[in-house]
């Protein structure tokens, strides 16, 4: 068709032939023309037939649909088989691209939901204060150790299934002789019956000890208490040789627990071993336990003739910070115990306030059981050069905890109990979300002649210890709790752990069943489930089954999710949000949860607030 001209109008960029630029006059070319181009230079055509004197109409040619049909349609030149490899290619290439716009999406979503501000002091924030190296300490590994190739230290990690990720790490040890323990802890371990190192703390006592900040995560029951406290009793033996701690100057090192059962239960770990360091003739260290239900002036007590150790809850800490009562002016070393669990209940504020009482660097140490990818990243901005340490999957249930999942009517609960309840011999844990429901069993448990005993965050401190207590001395044989008990808290010799009700969060699950089978002993858990319970929650515990090499019940197989194809997508398995494994973050029902809270919220101040942070 030969070029004609039109008076001066419009087009778009892309449709204006630049070669023959003019004021007045563009050069006009057909419709069909534009679209041949266009395609050509998309690429979406590999060949154009042009035959002279034809030109094919634009609906047969340009039309998408059209298009489509032809390479979809049946050829006669090509044979089936060929056909059908070439479809098969098509079908995959579009699969491809909708995983490629989950993976996308899923992006988009971590991003949103990730933690802007880094968790750090707010006078470091402010001041822009960053610590580029650890931590100098006296510790070195021994000298046969550091002359063995990195092939060794590889070697055993990968027997142990240890998996560290961080930049210098120091070589694993396999006893505790090689980490050079001083005889008092020694002797101390051997009361115990504490022979040889756990996998956790084949690292992570040397990495704790070279002065480096880390994230640790392991399994429960794994012994991760001891990776943090045999180094702080060194740590502080070693500053009190030098030189002795005068009155109210202290603490050295600092814990923060989430629930007050685990900061005592940490506290009277610490103190067994004290005790054996006294005993070797070593000089006396002080600890004191800071947490809310019992009186400040115990805490004070121990403070005013200079305090080594401080074990504590973050509301108490906080208030006896605020107040004055405490400083950390000396503190060097802070670990936070079931760390995923303080920043994922909203203690980020907390943490940070607390940080900013500390006079210069510290050594900072995570660890957990369950921590999700964002809580990693976001704890990795408190941390100098840190090493992740992580024995199994984050969040993994424990292989020596046998589970079984059963159906019982919610009505039914109560009376299927005493059946469960035959199952081993005592001790038991039974779990249940809400209080009235902890009440309500107990007192079924004792009109039946059950030695049992109650405790959830309703309860004075005074009754929670002493029922505690009871229960770990064997006085009685069964322990209704809430949560507050699931986190970190270990009894001996459990046999058996019941969920009366699948908790809302599968991290809850992974907590709850881990007070048994630990130390390489086997347990039981049995979990109650019914149509009450959240589809995507049964969906995680059915994945969860699976990973651990467990019998899944027919109801939990029989159950499907059309987000099950995208479950293996990417670097990480199932949510990184809350680490379920039976849906991805674009379902997950936690985040959903928060958002729908955060939006409720807006536009609402608490004028009651008590600081700038609160509102």
């Amino acid at each position: 068709m030969s070029e004609f001209k039109v008076p001066h109008k419009r087009y778009r960029r892309e449709d204006v032939d630049e070669s023959n630029s003019d004021d007045e006059y563009v050069p006009y070319v057909p419709v069909r023309e534009r679209k041949k181009q266009e395609l050509l230079r998309l690429g979406r055509l590999s060949k154009l037939k042009e035959e002279s004197g034809k030109v094919k109409s634009s609906s047969d040619e340009f039309d998408d649909d059209e298009t489509e049909g032809q390479v979809w349609g049946r050829k006669s030149n090509i044979s089936l088989l060929d056909q059908h490899t070439e479809l098969k290619k098509l079908a995959e290439a579009k699969k491809e691209s909708e995983m490629e716009k989950q993976l996308k999406e899923e992006e988009k979503i971590l991003e949103s939901v990730a933690e802007k501000k880094a968790l750090m002091g707010v006078a470091e924030l402010a001041k822009g204060i960053q610590y580029d190296d650890p931590i100098k300490t006296s510790w070195t590994a021994p000298r046969y150790i550091l002359a063995m190739p990195e092939e060794r230290h590889e070697n055993v990690r990968l027997k142990l299934r240890i998996l560290v990720e961080g930049e210098e790490i120091p070589p694993p040890l396999k006893s505790f002789r090689e980490m050079k323990l001083n005889k008092g802890i020694m002797a101390g371990l051997s009361q115990k019956g504490i022979k040889k190192p756990t996998p956790i703390q084949v690292q992570g006592i040397p990495t704790v000890l070279s002065g480096r900040d880390m994230i640790g995560i392991a399994f429960t029951g794994s012994g991760k208490t001891l990776v943090f406290v045999l180094p702080l009793l060194m740590f502080c033996l070693e500053q009190e040789i030098k030189l002795p701690f005068k009155p109210n100057e202290g603490p050295y090192g600092l814990i923060i627990c989430p629930s007050r059962e685990l900061a005592k239960q940490t506290f009277d770990i610490i103190n067994h071993y004290m005790t054996y360091l006294e005993r070797s003739n070593y000089p006396r260290l002080r600890s004191c336990l800071a947490i809310g239900g019992i009186p400040v002036f115990e805490s004070l007590d121990v403070i005013k003739r200079g305090v080594h150790i401080m074990v504590a809850t973050p509301g108490r800490l906080m208030d006896m910070l605020d107040k004055k009562m405490i400083n950390l002016e000396v503190c060097r070393y802070l670990c936070m115990d079931e760390a995923d669990r303080m920043i994922d209940m909203g203690f980020e504020e907390d943490v940070r306030t607390i940080f900013s009482f500390f006079q210069g660097q510290r050594q900072t140490l995570l660890f957990s059981a369950t921590m999700p990818k964002k809580i990693q990243n976001f704890a990795r901005s408190a941390l100098v050069k840190p090493i992740t340490i992580n024995v199994g999957r984050a969040g993994a249930a424990s292989m020596n905890v046998i589970q079984e999942v059963e159906y019982v009517k919610q009505e039914a609960k109560v009376v299927y109990l005493l059946e469960c309840l035959k199952k081993t011999t005592p001790p038991v844990l039974i779990f249940a979300e809400k209080k009235q429901d902890v009440d309500a069993i107990h007192e079924y448990l004792l009109l039946k002649g059950v030695e049992a005993v109650a405790i959830h965050g309703g309860k004075d401190q005074e009754e929670r210890s002493k029922s505690v207590d009871a229960f770990r001395k064997g006085q009685k044989d069964v322990l209704v709790a809430t949560d507050v008990a699931s986190k970190g808290l270990d009894f001996e010799e459990i046999q058996h752990v019941i969920n009366y009700d699948m908790p809302d969060d599968v991290e809850n699950y992974v907590h709850r069943i881990g007070r048994t089978g630990r130390s390489g002993k086997t347990g039981i858990a049995t979990t109650f489930i019914n149509k009450a319970n959240d589809e995507s929650v049964l969906l995680d515990l059915k994945h969860l089954l699976i990973e651990a090499r467990q019998k899944v019940p027919l109801f939990l197989s029989e159950l499907e999710s059309e987000n099950e194809k995208y479950l293996q997508l990417g670097d990480e398995r199932g949510c990184s949000y809350c680490g379920g494994l039976g849906h991805r973050i674009t379902d997950c029902p936690k985040l959903e949860a928060i958002q729908t809270k955060q939006a409720s919220n807006i536009g609402r101040r608490d004028y009651l607030a008590t600081s700038a942070a609160d509102y």
